[in-house]
């Protein structure tokens, strides 16, 4: 697993190389946590999109609005609950973010989708798996948890 300094230097260099100008890395995905972190560059944005049922937001570098119910912006070195309403997230600067869900709950529906069980996750390890490998990966992953993913 890369140190933290170090996935938010890859993370903003590949968004910024990228077209769509975001990258996604998960970090750790263990059972129903997963930890992700995500760059988007200056005026991206994250399209609404469903919560789980539970997720926090800590910003590394940069500065994001969330939209939503009350939206909220967030800065450097801050920390905060995301709603449990739809939204959505916009860069204002170049920025970095870590975000922390769990995408289930006993009793609670994750992404607003089907529920998943603990162990039903992909388990994603970079040196394991090619870039495309991946995202297809990630992209099945989104399908079993109902989606809020950026890349891919």
């Amino acid at each position: 697993m890369p140190a933290l300094s170090d996935a938010t230097t890859k993370a903003i260099d590949e968004a910024r190389k990228a077209e769509n100008g975001r990258h996604a890395e998960i970090l750790i995905n263990d059972g129903p946590l997963r930890q992700t972190v995500i760059a988007l560059t200056r005026g991206e944005r994250l399209a609404e999109h469903n919560s789980p049922p539970a997720a926090s937001i800590q910003v590394i570098r940069g500065r994001v609005k969330i939209t939503g119910e009350e939206p909220v912006t967030i800065e450097t070195g801050f920390v905060e609950a995301l709603t449990h309403h739809r939204h959505a997230v916009e860069a204002l600067d170049d920025s970095v973010f870590l975000l922390t869900t769990v995408t289930s709950v006993p009793g609670s529906e994750s992404h607003g989708g089907p529920g998943t069980r603990t162990g039903e996750l992909l388990r994603l390890r970079e040196e394991e798996l090619g870039e495309a490998a991946q995202a297809a990966a990630l992209r099945e992953t989104d399908q079993q948890t109902g989606g809020g993913r950026i890349d891919g």
